[in-house]
């Protein structure tokens, strides 16, 4: 029987599975991020190296292929590097690159049409017809879009905590949150060339981070409860990402030819945290296309899709029987 090691290499976490042809995964392993473009080609391989040794460990297997799935920018990389590498870990035939948004969708389902929305850091949704990827909506980065997504929560709790601290907003509890988060002192009557210290420390803090770092400020939206301003915050964020999920879904939106729901897979900690923002994008999109859609599936990573594209690349069929296998098996070397 011939085994695999499957991949799901991300910006700051590896996840590495050996899986054999029948879908029943034998080891796992983790190590730091994977992702050359965010890393540096040496790091990331490094990375992807030291997951797949503690995957293979104790398991006396060597892989005849290997997966990996990572972010659209790095798959245009050769893959001569990647083999030479691998071959240190036993590895007898190729090595293929793979999307990371077709291994966020293969975790939730082992139907090969369907549509994926992936909102963490950046946003992204796709289009997936007979198993690759038909459309790409977004995914664009900070400074050109990524709507919904963790930088762009967090950009609006520090406009929306700016904007409080000097009246040009409502008052929010994301004030008391994120000058917390930034352990900067709140006194109203401190002021400095007549701005408030308080808003003074926040531009500094802020500015003194890449953009990108804007991301950490999300989770505070989650914390605020039911505080206006966080809640309208959330709402503009699910008619973003029901919006990236519209322009990609065809004309007949999520339905199949039949008429029957097409799987919705949802990942990334926007979309995960509590399910309440995965609610409203799935009810908004729902509305957009005038359609029954699907309940969303919520995933937390795309290492179960990693092992089902590997096996499905090399002509095994994957049905609910062998998904639920990889699915199982997973979760037992995961504890």
């Amino acid at each position: 029987m011939l085994n695999f090691l499957a991949i799901d290499a991300g910006g700051t976490s590896t996840r590495a599975v050996l899986v054999d042809s029948s879908g029943l995964c034998l080891g796992y392993g983790t190590a730091g991020g994977g992702n050359p473009v965010s890393r540096g080609i040496g790091p990331a391989m490094d990375a992807l190296i030291e997951a797949s040794k503690r995957a293979l460990e104790g398991t006396n297997c060597t892989p005849s292929q290997v997966l990996v799935a990572m972010a659209g920018a790095s798959l245009e990389l050769p893959t001569n590097s990647y083999r030479d590498s691998f071959r240190t870990v036993g590895l007898t035939g190729d090595v293929m690159i793979e999307s990371d948004l077709l291994a966020a969708f293969y975790s939730g389902t082992f139907h090969d049409d369907g549509m994926a929305l992936i909102a963490g850091t950046g946003a992204v949704g796709a289009r997936i017809a007979a198993g690759y990827l038909a459309e790409v909506a977004d995914g664009t980065g900070w400074l050109l879009g990524d709507l919904g997504s963790g930088f762009w929560l967090g950009q609006k709790v520090a406009r929306a905590v700016a904007a409080a601290l000097d009246g040009r907003g409502p008052a929010t509890a994301l004030t008391e949150l994120l000058l917390a988060e930034l352990d900067i002192p709140f006194d109203e009557q401190a002021r400095t060339q007549g701005r408030l210290r308080a808003q003074q420390q926040l531009i500094l803090k802020v500015y003194g981070r890449s953009a990108v770092e804007l991301s950490r400020f999300a989770p505070l939206i989650f914390a605020a409860g039911n505080d206006a301003v966080a809640q309208d915050i959330l709402q503009r964020a699910a008619t973003a990402l029901a919006q990236t999920l519209t322009a990609i879904s065809g004309e007949n939106g999520m339905s199949t030819a039949t008429g029957a729901a097409q799987p919705l897979v949802f990942g990334g900690s926007v979309l995960t945290k509590g399910g309440t923002v995965a609610s409203a994008v799935a009810e908004k999109f729902a509305e957009a296309c005038s359609t029954q859609a699907s309940e969303p599936i919520l995933v937390q990573d795309g290492v179960v899709g990693s092992a089902v594209m590997v096996l499905k690349r090399h002509g095994i069929e994957v049905d609910a029987s062998v998904f639920t296998r990889i699915q199982d098996s997973l979760a037992a070397l995961r504890g």
